[in-house]
């Protein structure tokens, strides 16, 4: 008989939101992934991208299944802090701008739609509009905004897999904090080996390994995703910038070329104590084939050129950061053929996969935790659960 019913493999956002949904309808369910490692520059094994303070959540999406799969999360963010006693969730609001030309024209167009649907309340802003309400931004003339005041803000991803992992366990799940090296299927069941020695078995399997999920080898064959190395540039802020930036949402800001897109957190608090203002892009394309390879980029802090972009960017955008120190650091995104995540089973009808975050599912992740267990329970998703759109494709 297996020692599991079900085991998830990755311990990250997905991997922990799919432990609990699973733990709260069947018993035997184990969630194996290693802890956040205590040095980062020294670490040898694999990473997980939500090891960070803030990541934005909103409804306001260019895309309609993103934009449900962010309001189902967003709508249990309450019971899962009541649950596990941990704040991970704060409205702060979420502002897009740009003049709606050209890339950014045509996003905002599909978003408002989507919104119109879902049923989201969206504030339209015109440029005297903006500078009155958001005066810490020195935005073009031209712009325009779209501010979503509730269910929108930040999100902290270390605090919510904290809290997916309290409740997991307090439903009866394991929590086996190793590393798995390899996944095959046996007469006996799915066997799940890890790095510290161990051998475990169970009924079915499903991994959420992130970017790692390639480079790990723990498929019968590889989903069509690139890992994609990205840079971050942080602001550290006194209390006199702090007080400059009071009151700022999680801004995304909308260009023609997709490559000038910029996102920002506001002012939030880092476990060194030190209050940081958060910018990052999506102009880096350099692929991680190899576990070496995202090793090394995990233990850097990005890359200079990007770091020199979002510096600039971000003055621009808001001069009062001028003269504030700057840092940078790395992270990787999962991106997926399909632009969705992957959420199905693999050649085996014991091993599924549950993966590809492309850059914008911290928000969504319970929902997509949620797909995957309602997949290794059901057997199947429904085209209410988005079945067509997040089929995986393998290489």
């Amino acid at each position: 008989m297996p020692d599991f019913k079900y085991v998830v493999v990755g311990a990250g956002m997905m991997g922990t939101a799919a432990a609990r949904h699973l733990s709260a309808q069947v018993d035997g369910v184990a969630l194996i992934g290693p802890a956040e490692p205590l040095d980062r520059k020294s670490h040898n094994g694999v990473f997980s991208s939500h090891y960070d303070e803030a990541r934005i959540t909103r409804g306001f999406d260019g895309d309609p299944v993103w934009a449900a799969l962010a309001k189902r999360s967003i709508g249990r963010y309450g019971e899962i802090e009541a649950r596990s006693g941990i704040r991970f969730y704060h409205e702060a609001g979420c502002l897009f701008a740009g003049n709606g030309d050209g890339l950014g024209g045509a996003y905002v167009s599909r978003a408002m739609a989507a919104s119109d649907a879902l049923g989201l309340e969206i504030e339209v802003l015109d440029a005297a509009g903006l500078a009155d309400r958001f005066g810490m931004f020195a935005l073009p003339g031209d712009n325009q905004g779209w501010f979503e005041r509730r269910n929108a803000g930040y999100v902290n991803p270390r605090a919510l897999v904290k809290a997916q992992c309290a409740i997991a366990e307090s439903q009866g799940a394991k929590l086996i904090r190793e590393t798995v090296i390899r996944i095959e299927d046996t007469a006996d069941g799915v066997e799940i080996v890890t790095q510290e020695g161990q051998r475990f078995t169970s009924e079915k399997v499903i991994v959420a390994a992130g970017g790692f999920t390639n480079m790990a080898e723990l498929l019968p064959s590889q989903v069509d995703m690139a890992a994609t190395g990205r840079t971050i540039a942080f602001f550290e802020l006194n209390e006199e910038k702090q007080r400059a930036f009071e009151g700022m949402p999680s801004t995304i800001v909308l260009a023609e070329n997709a490559d000038d897109i910029v996102y920002i957190l506001p002012p939030v608090l880092y476990p060194d104590g030190k209050v940081y203002l958060k910018i990052g892009g999506e102009s880096e394309k350099g692929r991680l084939e190899t576990l070496d390879e995202a090793v090394r980029w995990f233990h850097s802090d990005g890359t200079a050129s990007e770091v020199a972009f979002l510096v600039k960017r971000a003055v621009e955008l808001m001069p009062e950061l001028g003269g504030c120190p700057v840092t940078s650091g790395s992270c990787v995104a999962s991106i997926t053929r399909t632009g969705y995540p992957y959420i199905g089973y693999t050649q085996s009808s014991n091993i599924a996969v549950l993966t590809g975050g492309n850059f914008v599912s911290a928000k969504s992740s319970d929902e997509i935790g949620r797909l995957g267990a309602v997949l290794l329970l059901d057997g199947q998703l429904t085209e209410e659960d988005f079945a067509g759109e997040v089929a995986p494709v393998f290489v």
